[in-house]
C-alpha cells in the first residue's frame, strides 16, 4: 500500500476526507471534508490569515465572487491561453495529459496516442431565468483575477500605498483532464494567494520576490513540514505561464517514493494583469505615487498555494508508523501492565494544525460520576479549544483512534479524580503520561498548545 492509499484509508476511516457523492457512484475529481477534514482546512487558512494579513500592516483581504463578468476571463487570457494537450489513447480511449506522460504510447494498454489537442480548462456556467436567453459566464478557474480587478476600489476605499497586498482565500474550479492522486488535482479547490503590489523596477521585485520566498517557506516550516520534504524548483523559460516573468514551486517531496510535487507557486507576474484589465475595461488602474510624483502600473509579485494540497501533504508529512510497547492504559495502583509490542498509526500534526487539541475520556462509560466530570472537564476546555468527549471502548482503542486522528492529548478522568481533583493527560507523541490537577489544566494545554 502506498501513501496515497494509506492517507486515502485514514482519512475516510476518520473523517477527514470523502469521495464525493459516493452514494451515487461518485464524481471524479470532487471530495467532500468529513468533521476531521474540515477543521484541518479551517486551521490551515486562519495560520495563512493571520500570517499574511494579521502579522502584516501592508496587506488586506478580499473575498470576490466566483462568477465575473466573462470579458476578465478574456482579459486574462484564460479563455485563450488556459489550456492543456490533451492525447486520446486508440485502443482504450482512455485520454490523458501529454505533459505527463512518461515514454511513448498508452500507459494502460500500450495502445497508440491520437495527436494532442489544447483543452481549455475553464469551467462553463449558464446565468439566467428563460431558456434560450442565458448567459454563459465561467466558474472562476483561479481566484487571482477577482484581487485585480479589485485593484482601484482597493486603492479608494483604504489607505494602503505601493508596495502592499492583497490577501484571498476561495474556491476555484477547473475542468482537469486527468484527475487523482486524492485532492492533489481535483475540479473543485481552494487556494490561499497574495498578490503584492510593487513599483515597477527590477531590484525592487527581485527584492520582494525572495522576501515572499523566505515568508511561505517559513511558514510551512513553523506548521511542522519537514525541512527535507520542502525544496525550491525554479521554471525554464518554456514551462513558465503565459503572465510570469519568474517562477518558482515550492515542492513536497512524496514520502516513500521521493516523488517530488508542486505545493505552492511565488510568481513574478510583471504589470500582465492591471494592464490587460486596465485594455479590456478601459478603466485607468495606474497607481500614483505622492512621493516620487510618479505615475505607473505596478508589477505583481503573487505567491499561490492550494488549501487542499496543502491539507495533503501536511497528512502525509505528519503520518507516522512506529513499533511501541502498549502501555497507554492508567492505572490506578502500582501494578506494572504485561508489555506487549504492536504497530500504531499517528497523524503527528503541528498543534495549530490538529483538529481536536484534547480529547476526553472517562475511564469507564457505565460509571455516571466518571462520565459527569469528564463532561464538565469537556464543556470547560471547548471555551478555549476545539476538544471531543470520547466514551467508546477500552481505553487503549481510544487512545489509537485520537493517535490516528492528530489530537496532541489526551485527559483520562479515573477513580482517583474523584478523591484528589487531578488527571491523567497523556503525550499524543511520546505517549508518555502525567497527573496535573484540574484547576492547573488549562494553563499546562495554554503552554504547550499555544
Amino acid at each position: 500500500m502506498d501513501i496515497f492509499e494509506k492517507i486515502g484509508s485514514l482519512a475516510k476511516r476518520r473523517g477527514f476526507i470523502y469521495p464525493g457523492s459516493e452514494i451515487y457512484g461518485g464524481l471524479a475529481g470532487t471530495w467532500d471534508y468529513g468533521p476531521l477534514g474540515v477543521e484541518l482546512k479551517r486551521n490551515i487558512k486562519e495560520q495563512f490569515w493571520k500570517t499574511i494579513v494579521q502579522n502584516h500592516e501592508n496587506v488586506v483581504g478580499l473575498d470576490a465572487a466566483i462568477m465575473m463578468n466573462p470579458k476578465a476571463w478574456e482579459a486574462s487570457g484564460h479563455l485563450e491561453a488556459f489550456s492543456d494537450p490533451l492525447v486520446e489513447c486508440k485502443k482504450c480511449h482512455h485520454r490523458f495529459r501529454e505533459d505527463e506522460l512518461k515514454g511513448e504510447g498508452c500507459p494502460d494498454c500500450k495502445g497508440g496516442l491520437t495527436e494532442p489537442k489544447q483543452f481549455n480548462l475553464m469551467v462553463e456556467a449558464l446565468l439566467g431565468v428563460i431558456e434560450g436567453e442565458k448567459q454563459k459566464v465561467y466558474l472562476r478557474g483561479e481566484i487571482t483575477q477577482g484581487v485585480h480587478v479589485n485593484f482601484k476600489q482597493v486603492l479608494n476605499s483604504t489607505r494602503v500605498k505601493i508596495p502592499f497586498g492583497i490577501a484571498q482565500i476561495g474556491k476555484a474550479f477547473r475542468n482537469e483532464i486527468t484527475p487523482g492522486g486524492l485532492t492533489y488535482r481535483s475540479r473543485e479547490f481552494e487556494q490561499m494567494e497574495l498578490q503584492f503590489y510593487v513599483s515597477p523596477e527590477d531590484d525592487e521585485a527581485n527584492k520582494w520576490m525572495e522576501y515572499w520566498k523566505g515568508q511561505r517557506r517559513e511558514w510551512y516550516l513553523s506548521l511542522g513540514m519537514k525541512e527535507n520534504n520542502l525544496r525550491f524548483r525554479e521554471h525554464a523559460p518554456n514551462e513558465r505561464a503565459h503572465y510570469a516573468r519568474a517562477a518558482f514551486d515550492i515542492e513536497f517531496r512524496i514520502p516513500e517514493t521521493d516523488e517530488w510535487k508542486e505545493m505552492e507557486g511565488i510568481h513574478h507576474r510583471g504589470e500582465w494583469d492591471l494592464s490587460r484589465h486596465e485594455k479590456f475595461s478601459k478603466e485607468d488602474l495606474t497607481y500614483f505615487d505622492e512621493e516620487k510624483k510618479e505615475r505607473f502600473i505596478p508589477w505583481v509579485i503573487e505567491t499561490s498555494g492550494g488549501v487542499d494540497r496543502a491539507a495533503l501533504f501536511f497528512l502525509m508529512n505528519a503520518y507516522t508508523e512506529e513499533k511501541v510497547t502498549d502501555n497507554t492504559q492508567p492505572t490506578t495502583d502500582n501494578k506494572k501492565q504485561a508489555a506487549k509490542e504492536e504497530t500504531r498509526v499517528v497523524l503527528k500534526l503541528h498543534p495549530k494544525l490538529a483538529p481536536y487539541k484534547v480529547a476526553i475520556f472517562p475511564l469507564l462509560a457505565n460509571k455516571p460520576e466518571l462520565v459527569e466530570k469528564a463532561q464538565s472537564i469537556h464543556d470547560m476546555l471547548k471555551k478555549s479549544w476545539m476538544v471531543v468527549f470520547d466514551a467508546r471502548g477500552n481505553i487503549g482503542k481510544r487512545y489509537r483512534a485520537q493517535d490516528e486522528a492528530g489530537t496532541p492529548f489526551c485527559v483520562t478522568i479515573d477513580f482517583d479524580t474523584m478523591e484528589d481533583d487531578s488527571v491523567t493527560i497523556r503525550d499524543r507523541d511520546t505517549m508518555k503520561q502525567e497527573r496535573i490537577e484540574i484547576e492547573k489544566l488549562e494553563e499546562y494545554l495554554k503552554k504547550k498548545l499555544e
